[in-house]
């Protein structure tokens, strides 16, 4: 029973991460990045932030459930 469920957090923890990754954006802001235009809204990088907190969160999960499935730790 703790199998599936964690097989279920392991396999929704994958979507999420790839979608996460997705949404990310390029770290090459273009011609933006020339005349300092990158950094002209804060939110959008709050909005950042907070994406890369929920990504490395994700992933985190993901990996330490990769190894406790693999490792058959769980009965």
């Amino acid at each position: 029973m703790t199998t599936e469920i964690l097989q279920v957090i392991w396999s929704l923890s994958a979507l999420g991460l790839i979608v996460l990754v997705l949404l990310h954006s390029p770290k090459g802001d273009g011609i933006g990045g020339i005349g300092g235009q990158a950094q002209l809204f804060t939110s959008a990088k709050s909005a950042e932030v907070t994406l890369n907190r929920i990504t490395w969160m994700l992933a985190i999960v993901f990996m330490g459930l990769t190894v406790i499935l693999s490792a058959g730790w769980v009965g």
